[in-house]
Formats: C-alpha cells, structure tokens, sequence
C-alpha cells in the first residue's frame, strides 16, 4: 500500500481523534489534566498489551528500543502541551498549529538523516508556517491591532517535539518492526501523560466517572483505545516506508479534516464544542487550513 494513501488514512482517523477529545474535555472535564490522565491510563495499558501480544523481536537491541522510546516521551511532552492548550481554545484552532511540525521535521531530517530540501518545499515551509499564524491571530477592535494568541508560542514548541518524535521514531523504524515500536511508544507516552497528570482534581474527576458510570468513559475508550491506536499505527507504517520529511507534511492534512469535522458538527448542533461558526471565523479556518494544506503539498512534492 502507498505510504501517501496510509499518512492520509491516518490524519482522517486522527482528526476523529482530536474531535472525541474536545468533546470530552469541552462536555465532561473540570481541569486540563482530566483527559490527559486518562489518555495515560488508556495508552500505558495499551502499550503493555501491544508488546506482550507482539513480542519483542530478534533484532531489538537497548539502542533501538530507547530510539521507540525517546520518540514516545516526547510526543508525550508535546501532547500534554496541546492538550493544555485544547482545555481553553477551539479544537479547529489549536490542532492545525500542532501541525505545523513538518517545518521541524524537514529541518531536523536534512540534518540527521541526510534528506534534501528543494526550493518548493521551502516554499511549502513558508506557506504552512503562514498558516499556523494566521489561525492564531486575533484582532482587538478595542486597541485596532491584531496580535498573534499567547497559546501559538506553546502549540509551536509542542510541534517541535511533536517532530522530534517523528525523525526519532523514523531512526528506531530503520531497524524495529512497526508494532513493536507502536507499542514501546504508547507505553512511554502514556507514562508521560500520567506523571504530569497525576493530581487531586484530575484524579477526582476520574473516580467520579467510574463511580456516576459516565458516558466519557466509553468515549474515550473508544477513542484511546481504538481510534487513536489505529491513526498511530498507520502513521508509523506509513513512517517505515517512506520519508520522514514527508510522511509528516502530508499528516498535517489533519489539520484540514479538523476544521472539517468542527464546522460540521457545529453547523449541525449550535455551540458543539464550543466551536464559533460566524462567517469571518469559518472563512479564516478555512483559508487558514487550506494554506497549511497547499504548503504541505509543496514539501510533499
């Protein structure tokens, strides 16, 4: 299977991820740690069963599983980041600046893994770094300015370690199997999660869901369990067979597929997660994405 047709499988399967996630948050959650202690839970557990059931492969060494796990702590580190952010800000905003990654990535692997970087994707690099700005923008109609949103330093650090990740996990791929690198790196990721989000508040909303049976619990389990394993996984299958640079740019079509999703479903319902549909915002989201997009094409091409 083409690795272009298993990145874009991804990114349409993690868009659903990012959607269940603001829902949950948006509906059930009183602190910005809740989801992310729950996201521990899911993916530690799911890691452990992912490497009991898979094995550990012949060709495992300590080097290349630290390389799985170095790349599961640190898009660990830059989950939490966006997750933070997402407790506060419009999904259709926060996700499309976490995918401004491929600007690290293209960097990074030029760097590390000897990829080249011609003209247009440099291009592509401007254009999606445009993007990512212009859906951070605010303008204040009291002080007639417009100002970048405090939340856009903190998405952009998150996409950074969210790339590192990736050329990282590329390294552990050149020599690992992909489910036994999926399953070291939900592991690390959900340990990650659960250290930063282990506190009284988080930890109370959580005891409330299992005591209440709430429907949050089911959501995310689908969503942690499910959902998210099958985006990760084909992410990384498709990581294992094609560049780096580029797997990641053409991932970044998430950010479209989320906006999507957005608009849809508070088009449909009035106020769904706290999702603003005025004609100036849908035309900025739109516009925003679709540059994002345009400019993953050109690194892609």
């Amino acid at each position: 299977m083409s690795w272009v047709l298993l990145v874009l499988m991804s990114a349409a399967v993690a868009g659903l991820v990012g959607i269940s996630d603001k829902t949950a948050i948006y509906r059930y959650a009183r602190s910005p740690l809740t989801l992310p202690l729950l996201i521990g839970m899911a993916q530690s557990t799911s890691g452990i069963v992912i490497i009991a059931v898979a094995g550990i492969p012949d060709e495992a060494t300590l080097e290349t599983t630290a390389y799985a796990a170095i790349s599961g702590v640190l898009f660990g580190f830059g989950g939490i980041l966006g997750q933070r952010i997402l407790f506060t800000q419009e999904v259709s905003r926060t996700v499309p600046i976490q995918q401004s990654a491929p600007i690290f990535v293209a960097l990074m692997a030029m760097f590390l893994l000897n990829e080249s970087i011609s003209l247009m994707q440099w291009i592509g690099i401007v254009a999606t770094v445009s993007g990512c700005a212009l859906l951070s923008i605010r303008f204040n109609s009291t002080e007639g300015s417009i100002m970048l949103h405090k939340s856009f330093y903190i998405l952009m650090l998150s996409a950074l370690l969210i790339g590192g990740a990736n050329v990282v996990g590329k390294i552990a791929l050149e020599e690992l199997p992909v489910v036994y690198t999926h399953g070291v790196r939900m592991f690390t990721l959900g340990i990650i999660f659960l250290t930063f989000s282990v506190r009284p508040l988080p930890w109370a909303d959580v005891k409330s869901y299992f005591l209440r049976r709430s429907p949050v619990l089911l959501l995310v389990g689908i969503n942690e369990f499910v959902t998210a394993n099958v985006a990760m996984f084909l992410f990384l299958w498709a990581l294992s067979e094609g560049p780096v640079s580029l797997v990641t740019a053409v991932w970044s079509t998430r950010a479209l597929f989320i906006v999507l999703y957005g608009i849809g479903l508070a088009t449909i319902w009035r106020g769904a997660l706290g999702e603003q549909i005025s004609p100036s915002t849908v035309v900025a989201k739109v516009l925003s994405a679709s540059l994002i997009v345009a400019g993953v094409a050109a690194i892609a091409v």
